[in-house]
């Protein structure tokens, strides 16, 4: 079959797939009008102010970068200056995303387009021929770098060649940008060169993998291997270079070999020359999230039916094993039915928008309502958030993901319901994360505190997102519904799949059956979307008032500060009171004084079993007192998921030190030899616990203990964590955490006294035990002594 004739058939059966999910949506909303329709609709002229409002916030962080940062890589909003790699002090592995490429205007290049500000726009992409360049002796990602800077030089070069033809402007632009993303793709192409086809984590864009600092590299992300087809097949196929989408096809048949037969589950990390599995968690978060996303959209802007196929098969699995009711929660791939974390990443709520584009609204629907009732009660999205949803990463970055499944999910229900949701995060971004020189991130979520951070995702993402929600495709300069976006945000067109290429065959494979190629429109039968959020109104305890009618108040869900929960609790009763007040509750009837006095019998094995969990699990770093070295006090630190747990009668005993820098972070401490078989001291910040754990042991201390850098934190007020790890079991010395007020009291001691001093780490529990023993061993003392001597 000649190639013209097998491309138009692919192309045809790619927008059929298309209309198809359109139909469905459309099916879906009709339908959905008969039973409930949309509430607290959004007017045009409000939904016009938000749409200027994202203009300006666009602006507002824009000019910042560009006056204060420009041509550095990142502007740090507190500081008001930008971000050079090996210039600003290091982050550790975070700073991969660095190049001194100028990566927030290239980021940002196609963001400009969309707004209609095609003067700034081209200054930009002049700006960008002028400055950037790739001969750097440095380490980058290969993901960060693919998806930021090979992506957004595509975009803008595929929009400079548009508004060439459709706006009459930027005649001098020859495909300057286009010849920089070549570049920068065969300065990533080295890393590519693995026994498996799967490409290295990181590469030197100077020396390729040939920089000795990579010579131990073996480790990578699913999602770090998995999001690079989009970009480098777009390349392929408007430079007329196959090698890029060669690559890039041969890592995603690798990775699909590498899934569970069984389960038809990936990992999130593997061995890039052997192809083993290092870490065999499964969900849909962090480490895996945009390789689902790359399978689907690689399909339709390719036309390649064994992405589709692939992904089916792989959706199927993640909804069957890893999908609780709105909730998403890793598994381990051999071991489906076994849950392997109890937090979820908010990387994860990008999800929803993918099942919107796939079809499969109602799942989209739930996980949104839920991932929006965790923004209520947090303000921001946790980085991450337990199974109970209370913080387990309190970080917020400004991530886009939620906004984005907002976006998507408005353009397919037309629910205003996603237009009062896009406004409450515009404004919640306004009212915490603006600051004089653009928007930071928030360091943690419980505080407020910022960090001197501002990635270009936010120009990129977050605000293209919102400025799209709010704005009326027609208005727009481009036709959104001829592009796919990348997991940035960056515009390829469609029309991509038209040029082809030749060196890519896209012959059907035998390792799919007619079933992987199979979906159905999700039923639409009493769906739309204010059907499927009211079930779940109530879903995070707190977060909304909760009702008493047809279930019974439980002591676990019990909230004293929640109105309806001490009405229910009134009619059962029982009356809530302040010290001194002898006011007294009756119940309304002889079943609501039952309930009550069940609602006390829960509550007291509650607070039993409350108090024994977490005596259980705190730790404790002890000293002896000034006044009687016999006499010690314990102050309360919390545990760590990795390192030795110090169960009964063990501790470790040494003297305190404080690590030099006080972050640890570093290759080494600068007081390594004084640290030497003592209990190293180290703040929280700067990079992960498990990083700062591993230096400790380094440096040869007997263990560490991480102190908050949150001033005023307690752990008498505050719910004591334990510390994640990696997934590597590397770690041979107790860690444990302690909040900034039981830290500060630590310190006291140690500045008073003129000799070290000496802790002891261990169990609450056994120091407990231990003091109760001692107590009872001076008191049998005592009473021999007290004892009269017999009469002779």
């Amino acid at each position: 079959m000649p190639a013209t004739i097998s491309e138009s058939f692919i192309h045809g059966q790619r927008l059929m797939l298309i209309f198809l999910v359109a139909l469905c949506i459309v099916v879906a909303c009709v339908l959905s009008t008969e039973t409930t329709m949309p509430t607290q609709n959004m007017s045009n002229k409000e939904r016009a102010e938000l749409r200027e409002e994202a203009r300006d916030m666009f602006y507002h962080a824009y000019n910042a970068y560009m006056q204060n940062a420009y041509p550095a890589d990142e502007l740090m909003p507190l500081s008001c200056k930008g971000r050079y790699r090996g210039v600003t002090p290091s982050r550790g592995d975070m700073d991969d995303i660095l190049g001194n490429f100028s990566m927030t205007l290239v980021d940002t290049l196609d963001t400009l387009v969309l707004l209609g500000d095609f003067t700034e726009f081209e200054h930009a992409v002049k700006l960008v021929i002028r400055d950037v360049q790739f001969d750097s002796d440095i380490i980058v990602s290969v993901f960060e770098t693919n998806i930021r800077m090979v992506g957004g030089l595509l975009s803008a070069h595929i929009l400079a060649e548009y508004l060439q033809k459709h706006a009459d402007t930027m005649h001098w632009y020859k495909g300057e940008l286009l010849e920089l993303s070549r570049e920068l793709g065969y300065r990533l192409l080295p890393a590519f060169n693995t026994s498996t086809g799967i490409p290295h984590a990181r590469v030197n864009l100077r020396l390729g993998m040939k920089d000795p600092m990579l010579k131990k590299s073996r480790e990578t992300c699913t999602a770090c291997a998995g999001t690079i087809l989009l970009e480098f097949a777009a390349l392929s196929r408007l430079t007329g270079d196959p090698i890029f989408e060669v690559r890039a096809h041969a890592a995603m048949d690798a990775l699909w070999k590498l899934r569970h037969r069984g389960s038809d589950l990936m990992g999130t990390v593997l061995n890039v020359h052997s192809g083993d599995w290092v870490r065999r968690d499964s969900g849909v978060g962090a480490g895996i999230d945009s390789y689902y996303e790359y399978l689907f959209k690689s399909y339709v802007l390719l036309g390649d039916d064994k992405y589709l196929a692939r992904f089916n098969r792989h959706y199927n699995a993640v909804m069957k094993y890893v999908s609780e009711g709105p909730m998403l929660l890793d598994v381990l791939m051999h071991r489906p039915h076994a849950k392997s974390k109890n937090f979820m990443d908010s990387l994860l709520a990008f999800w929803p928008g993918l099942q919107v584009l796939s079809g499969d609204l109602k799942p989209a629907v739930q996980t949104h309502e839920m991932l929006y009732q965790v923004m209520q009660m947090h303000t921001f999205i946790p980085e991450a958030f337990t199974v109970d949803f209370q913080i387990h990463w309190g970080q917020h970055p400004l991530r886009p993901e939620f906004i984005e499944s907002t976006y998507f999910l408005y353009r397919a229900t037309g629910d205003h319901h996603y237009l009062q949701v896009g406004k409450k995060a515009l404004k919640t971004l306004q009212k915490y994360a603006k600051v004089s020189c653009g928007y930071a991130a928030v360091n943690d979520v419980r505080t407020g505190k910022h960090e001197d951070r501002m990635d270009s995702f936010v120009l990129s993402e977050t605000i293209k997102y919102l400025f799209l929600l709010f704005s009326d495709p027609q208005d727009l300069i481009i036709n959104v519904d001829e592009f796919v976006f990348t997991t940035e945000a960056h515009l390829l067109p469609l029309s991509i799949a038209q040029l082809g290429n030749a060196t890519f065959s896209f012959r059907q494979t035998d390792e799919h059956n007619v079933l992987d190629f199979m979906r159905t429109c999700p039923s639409s039968n009493k769906l739309f979307p204010e059907k499927v959020r009211k079930p779940l109104r109530n879903f995070i305890t707190g977060s909304c008032p909760r009702t008493t009618a047809g279930k019974r108040l439980s002591a676990l869900d019990f909230q004293a500060s929640n109105a309806d929960h001490l009405r229910a609790v009134y009619d059962m009763g029982i009356t809530m009171v302040s010290v001194g007040d002898r006011s007294q509750g009756k119940a309304k009837s002889h079943e609501e004084g039952e309930m009550g006095l069940q609602f006390m019998q829960e509550m007291l094995e509650l607070t039993k079993m409350q108090s024994i969990n977490q005596l259980a699990q705190l730790q404790a770093v002890a000293y002896a007192t000034d006044e009687k070295p016999q006499d010690w006090i314990a102050l309360m630190a919390g545990p760590s998921h990795f390192g030795p747990e110090l169960t009964g009668d063990q501790f470790v005993q040494g003297e305190l030190i404080l690590a030099k820098p006080l972050r640890a972070c570093d290759e080494t401490l600068e007081n390594a030899e004084e640290a030497k078989g003592k209990v190293l001291v180290a703040e929280r910040g700067d990079c992960t616990f498990v990083s700062k754990a591993r230096l400790a042991q380094k440096v040869g201390a007997a263990a560490l203990i991480v102190c908050d850098n949150v001033p005023g934190s307690s752990g008498e007020t505050q719910p004591m964590f334990a510390m994640s790890g990696d997934g590597k079991d590397d770690v041979l010395i107790p860690v444990v955490f302690m909040y900034s007020m039981e830290f500060g009291k630590l310190s006291a001691v140690m500045q008073r006294r003129k000799q070290p001093l000496r802790v002891r780490v261990m169990q609450m529990v056994e120091f407990k035990r231990w003091q109760l023993a001692k107590e009872q061993r001076l008191n049998q003392t005592a009473s021999v002594a007290q004892k009269p001597e017999k009469e002779l």
